[in-house]
């Protein structure tokens, strides 16, 4: 008796990124022609987002306190973060930058005759200083864990990390339980991905259907301007850090990070992404978990650099819609505020609109001219998210090359999966 060929069917052998980019595409084709009718396929992603949320808070725990503990040095982890934060402000100014020219050579707002109302609830004030340094520091780690606080986690995992190491072989046993942990957090991560593709598949065909050419094309200009500015962030300045910085080929980079970055169009949520990045981290681009498991939560919660790309052109546009002539002065304060307002609105719910108020009120821009991007936020926040994504996958790589914890036979595998 012949035996059934048990090789794996042609879906098996797509990679990951590839199915998912066929959801995204046929997504995208069934919310077009169905409409808003496309809505009945959004609780697939929904449950799919669910999945992503349910793993975010056990899953940066616990590659946190192994990262800490893997480091086994509180020297080697201040200098790493000291790196990491660096190299998020750097790309952060840069981001910005490229935004405001992106606006002043293409002129978005230029032409355009739009009419928009005040709303007073569009600007959010952003927490002072000392409420952003007290608000770290968790009353209940409990509560921090439950409701989700990404910068609490990281500062309770942190401490509990130094002081598994500072107590040495008494912290062994509840070290071997948070490897454990992870594991299995990194094993589920992987299960959960198996349901991306019909995840994107459901979230972009409710977004298709819901955004039709009707609301887009006033705004198509800018919602483009925006676009083109965050593939050349991605480009050219995450893409030459590591050529320059790391001499590292960047083509592997890209090819390494499609999953997350498909994950994070789709989904818009940084934080809901952090599970896929660490996975393409670790297995596509050779960095070590323990490096992996510190930098990449820090990056999810403090990196803005696809949120700044989205200040400087919607800044400029506004401005240009509205008839005000920015100063070189002007230009000036919106990179270096944008670039502080990216460190200090970190973690706050709706931060890009956090600081883009904030940005608009320090060159006298009118905060309720918010309300004109307000209809297709959804569009953009999909672009900067992926900025976002792709710039901490880049720090995390060059972190990583520079701790010399970068595994470069598989950074430069040829197949990405």
């Amino acid at each position: 008796m012949s035996t059934p060929d048990r090789s794996p069917g042609l879906w098996r052998r797509i990679p990951l990124w590839q199915k998912i980019l066929v959801g995204l595409a046929l997504g995208v084709l069934v919310g077009t022609l169905m409409g808003e009718s496309a809505s009945v396929f959004k609780p697939i992603g929904d449950i799919f987002i669910s999945a992503i949320k349910m793993l975010i808070v056990p899953l940066v725990f616990s590659t946190l306190v192994v990262g800490i503990t893997a480091m086994r040095d509180p020297q080697k982890m201040g200098r790493i973060g000291a790196r990491t934060i660096a190299l998020y402000l750097v790309t952060t100014a840069f981001a910005i930058a490229i935004g405001l020219a992106a606006s002043w050579l293409f002129q978005p707002g230029v032409g355009l005759d739009m009419t928009f109302e005040a709303n007073p609830d569009a600007a959010k004030k952003a927490p002072s200083l000392v409420q952003i340094v007290v608000g770290l520091v968790p009353q209940n780690p409990v509560d921090a864990l439950a409701s989700g606080n990404i910068l609490q986690i990281i500062v309770f995992a942190i401490g509990l990390g130094v002081s598994l190491t500072l107590i040495g072989e008494k912290g062994e046993p509840v070290v071997k339980v948070f490897e454990s942990f992870a594991e299995a957090m990194v094993k589920l991560t992987s299960l959960v991905m198996a349901l991306a593709p019909f995840g994107v598949f459901g979230l972009i065909a409710h977004v298709a259907g819901s955004y039709g050419a009707e609301v887009l094309l006033p705004l198509v200009k800018v919602i483009g301007v925006a676009y083109l500015a965050s593939v050349v962030h991605v480009l050219v300045v995450y893409s030459g850090l590591l050529s320059l910085l790391g001499r590292l080929n960047p083509v592997r980079y890209l090819q390494g990070i499609l999953d997350a970055l498909v994950v994070a169009y789709s989904s818009a949520s940084s934080s809901g992404t952090l599970p896929v990045s660490l996975r393409c981290a670790t297995k596509n681009l050779g960095v070590s978990e323990g490096v992996a498991g510190f930098v990449l939560p820090v990056g999810a919660t403090i990196n803005m650099d696809g949120t700044a790309i989205y200040q400087g052109v919607v800044a400029v546009f506004i401005a240009q819609l509205i008839g005000v002539d920015l100063s070189l002065a002007d230009y000036g304060m919106i990179i270096v505020t944008g670039t502080l307002a990216s460190i200090g609105t970190a973690g706050v719910p709706g931060a890009g609109l956090v600081m883009l108020s904030i940005v608009m009120a320090q060159i006298g821009l009118p905060l309720e001219a918010l309300a004109v991007v307000a209809g297709v936020d959804r569009i953009l926040d999909m672009a900067r998210t992926s900025v976002n994504v792709a710039g901490d996958l880049m720090v995390t790589t060059l972190v990583g090359k520079s701790e010399g914890e970068l595994d470069e036979n598989v950074y430069n595998a040829a197949n990405k999966t």
